[in-house]
């Protein structure tokens, strides 16, 4: 359980933009990054690494390879096979957060089962794994539901509404008829998330409760602190993720994604043991950014300060739809927004519903700078928006 220095070289399994902002923080803090990946050399984190690997991650020759070069591995999605983190524990060199965490996470039903067995409520579920299971878990969650597959899955893939027992049938069909849960409809007010660090120590740190505003199952707009929201259930919130990177023995970064009823019960979605499109407002809003917190947690460094600079921030999602008419116009939305920052992850194709990027504004309250932020991107293609309030 050394301590890993500024120096060392961390391993990134994956080489999307979770890992590009990763190894962007790394680089910050001098370590030297190597990424493995099937997307190429080109691909977002690969433009920032040393070192890249095209490979898929059930290559074991590959991640070997990677193992046998760094001095801590992490990675920016949990769909990686547990058999490639028991490789690189194999090889000596420490896999955080680890395969346990894995095991729980990539898997909805076992995850819901740990969520319950610590006392977090969920939506209400049923497994689905043969045509006999569809009526019984009809008589569990209720319909309408949403049938997603228990493995994989993410961005409103690999998940369809049913409104009837013969539509889950066909969307079990349409699913590969692989194992399945059904979860009933909650009758939420908002959703929200928390992106919370544990070191190896076992000190914890958290970013707030945020609010989050979808469009078409992908995340649009993230507003920090969550706006509105009673100091209680903020801390209900911090309490609930708590528990669970305790439980699972997290090191690294994890976020909790809720359902807040209009009661003010909290209900617990779904877990990422990584950094989350959520999470990204704090590279500038934040002391220390969840990516840089990812990278003391797994190199055993002393978490970093989560305050924010401003009282609220803002996110908004950039996706490959903003290119529909050709270039967006980067220079004058940031002319006439001075105060808006602009990632964007290096990916060369831009096809809509890919996040391409994003856009982050600071403001007095969470709400204005939700309000900038929307105006900027709609700046990009020419569009207007009438401010709020």
């Amino acid at each position: 359980m050394r301590t890993i220095l500024p120096g060392s070289t961390i391993g990134i399994l994956g080489d999307g933009q979770l890992g590009r902002m990763l190894a962007i923080a790394a680089r910050q803090m001098g370590y030297g990054v190597q990424v493995l990946g099937p997307n190429g050399l080109h691909s977002p984190a690969g433009q920032i690494a040393s070192r890249r690997i095209v490979a898929k991650y059930a290559e074991l020759d590959a991640v070997k390879s990677l193992a046998r070069a760094v001095d801590v591995v992490t990675y920016e999605f949990e769909n990686v096979p547990a058999e490639s983190i028991e490789t690189i524990g194999a090889e000596g060199t420490p896999a955080r957060p680890g395969a346990n965490v894995l095991y729980t996470t990539q898997n909805r039903l076992r995850e819901k089962r740990f969520l319950l067995s610590i006392g977090c409520a969920t939506a209400p579920f049923a497994a689905i794994t043969s045509p006999g299971d569809i009526a019984d878990a009809v008589g569990v969650t209720g319909l309408p539901g949403v049938l997603k597959t228990a493995g994989s899955g993410y961005d409103g893939k690999g998940q369809r509404i049913v409104r009837t027992a013969e539509e889950a049938a066909a969307a079990w069909d349409e699913l590969g008829q692989v194992e399945c849960v059904l979860e009933g409809f909650v009758d939420f007010s908002w959703e929200a998330s928390i992106v919370a660090a544990r070191g190896m120590d076992g000190s914890q740190a958290d970013f707030g409760l945020v609010k989050n505003d979808h469009a078409h199952h992908i995340l649009d707009i993230t507003e920090a602190p969550a706006p509105g929201v009673a100091t209680e259930l903020s801390q209900r919130a911090s309490e609930m993720a708590r528990a669970i990177l305790e439980k699972l023995e997290v090191v690294g970064v994890m976020c909790v994604e809720f359902f807040v009823t209009e009661n003010g019960d909290l209900l617990v979605n779904e877990l990422a043991p990584r950094p989350h499109n959520s999470g990204h407002f704090t590279i500038d809003a934040c002391v220390t950014s969840q990516f840089e917190q990812q990278l003391r947690a797994v190199c055993g460094l002393p978490l970093g300060d989560t305050r924010m600079l401003r009282p609220g921030a803002a996110m908004a999602n950039l996706l490959g739809d903003l290119w529909a008419n050709g270039t967006p116009d980067w220079a004058g939305m940031l002319a006439a927004f001075p105060n808006v920052k602009l990632h964007l992850y290096g990916k060369a194709d831009a096809k809509p519903g890919r996040k391409m990027g994003h856009l982050t504004a600071l403001g007095e309250t969470s709400e204005a700078a939700a309000d900038t932020v929307r105006r900027a991107r709609a700046r990009l293609v020419g569009a207007t928006l009438t401010p709020v309030g």
